[in-house]
């Protein structure tokens, strides 16, 4: 029985740590894709075209350059995702001791 109740902590440790890996992963892969889906829009609003593309860069790079200079702002986007790395490893560690307790 205690093998049963070690193998099921190990497998909702690893479903934990699997959720809290795509979290990161969906929370960064937007903070990159976000300006390249701008830019997408913005060329479509302008006709789709090449030189609706070429507009769009320009503007997007604006309010990048905005964001950027926003005091604190992009430091604070970084921390939070740290701090969802940090908890995700906080969480995946708790299930060691749970574990341990197990054996």
């Amino acid at each position: 029985m205690k093998n049963l109740n070690l193998a099921l902590v190990r497998l909702i440790q690893f479903v934990v740590f699997v959720l809290f890996t795509f979290i990161v992963l969906v929370y960064f892969g937007t903070l990159i894709l976000l300006p390249l889906d701008v830019v997408v829009l913005i060329s479509k609003l302008l006709g789709g075209s090449l030189v609706g593309a070429i507009v769009a860069l320009p503007v997007v790079a604006f309010l990048g350059k905005i964001v950027y200079n926003t005091p604190g702002l992009v430091p604070m986007l970084i921390a939070n995702g740290v701090d969802l790395v940090n908890t995700g490893k906080a969480r995946v560690n708790a299930f060691n001791e749970i574990a341990e307790s197990v054996k």
